[in-house]
């Protein structure tokens, strides 16, 4: 064992260091410390800019942090009476449908109006005030088989946020709230995608039941777990793939987690759009999957415009709609399912817009014509600085923008 001779905590002095004064340093008292003239100062008026510690340590201990711990009781026990009173004046996410272009599109007009939505999640709280007047076409419970009762099974309501998200109409507006919403009650009460067959099962009810121009899945597994690249989910996507329906998927929140190389499945697939998250300054949320440079479904290098993933939307601190359990019923959530929605939205209104154009003489939307909205959404996107080829594996081709997605579409169909 070796012994060091430390001074006693109370023996010792705060110093501010000179390029950051809010930053001490702490010091034995007989240290000479920094020269005066590395704050500006002589040398006795830097040594009076030092604290000492003794005084500090009897004015917070021990009352200090017995009354830090009743204070702190005291928060968590009232939180729900002033969390009642914060909210309503809590920042919104407006600024997620301004940056975003959203806004701008709906200033001409646009609503989504006449596109088909289909939502698979946890549901949605049918009762929230900001949901009353939304166009829904379609429920199916696939996790209870209740269908009578349009609900939310979520402990974190995730179904009711998302369905905000695109829909809401009240405190505030959502990004395509005029949509034929349809929803599939698929998860359960964790959110967890991990039943495969239900999110399967609740795709195909999309596809074939609902008809949906758009199926949105703020859901996703860890590859090789759960959803594998032979799984029934993949399976249903495809098929969705291949009617001539657009699918937007979670790229997943594992970007923290080294074990992981890809986006989540099924966002991995290729015709899908995947969704990575950025914070409201743009810059990638670290929890954002990244993506491989590899296809797992044909071993191939991914290739424009399918690399993941595809674009990344606003997603973190995202106010939406919450359960009516809640007074008020409204909360804040962070990850890649809320960027997804947004995606989703925009898509929403650029179908309103050009979904004519794009269908073929049967109606439907032929695998071109996917292609090129694809095309358009990773030319459109908003590039970064941290990436000089094109493309990130955690931004994707770059940030969402709703209007120039919508302008390029026009470009790629010559409507200009």
């Amino acid at each position: 064992m070796w012994g060091f001779n430390m001074p006693a905590i109370e023996h010792l002095e705060l110093m501010p260091e000179p390029e950051e004064p809010r930053l001490l340093t702490t010091v034995d008292p007989d240290a000479p410390g920094y020269p005066g003239d590395a704050y500006g100062l002589s040398d006795e008026e830097a040594r009076r800019l030092r604290w000492p510690l003794g005084p500090i340590k009897e004015a917070l201990w021990p009352w200090g942090a017995v009354f830090f711990s009743i204070g702190t009781i005291l928060l968590l026990v009232s939180w729900p009476f002033i969390n009642a009173y914060l909210t309503p004046v809590l920042p919104d996410s407006e600024w997620a449908y301004q940056d975003t272009g959203i806004r701008q599109l709906q200033s001409s007009g646009l609503s989504g109006k006449g596109v088909s939505v289909c939502i698979v999640d946890t549901g949605a709280d049918a009762a929230h005030p900001d949901l009353m007047g939304v166009n829904l076409v379609g429920f199916r419970d696939f996790y209870e088989e209740n269908n009578d009762e349009v609900r939310d099974v979520g402990d974190e309501y995730h179904g009711t946020m998302m369905t905000g998200l695109l829909v809401a109409n009240g405190t505030f507006l959502g990004a395509a709230p005029e949509v034929s919403l349809s929803v599939a009650l698929a998860l359960g009460p964790e959110g967890s995608s991990g039943q495969q067959d239900r999110v399967a099962m609740a795709i195909r009810w999309c596809r074939i039941t609902q008809e949906s121009d758009i199926i949105s899945l703020s859901l996703g597994a860890n590859p090789g777990m759960g959803m594998g690249t032979d799984s029934e989910t993949v399976s249903a996507v495809n098929e969705a793939l291949s009617a001539g329906i657009f699918v937007v998927a979670a790229a997943g929140n594992t970007g923290l987690d080294e074990s992981i190389s890809d986006v989540s499945v099924p966002a991995n697939i290729p015709g899908v759009i995947a969704v990575g998250a950025v914070y409201s300054s743009g810059v990638s949320w670290p929890e954002s999957a990244s993506g491989s440079e590899t296809d797992p479904y044909g071993g191939e290098p991914r290739e424009f415009p399918n690399q993941k993933p595809e674009v990344s939307a606003p997603g973190v601190n995202i106010f939406s709609t919450a359960t009516t359990e809640l007074s008020p019923p409204y909360a804040y959530s962070s990850g890649t399912s809320d960027s997804t929605v947004f995606v989703t939205g925009a898509l929403s209104l650029i179908l309103e817009l050009y979904g004519e154009e794009l269908a073929n003489e049967d109606g439907q939307v032929d695998q071109e014509s996917m292609e090129l909205v694809k095309r358009a959404l990773a030319n459109s996107a908003v590039g970064g600085e941290a990436f000089e080829s094109g493309h990130d594996s955690k931004l994707g081709y770059g940030k969402l923008d709703a209007f120039e997605w919508a302008s390029q579409v026009a470009f790629e169909l010559n409507l200009n």
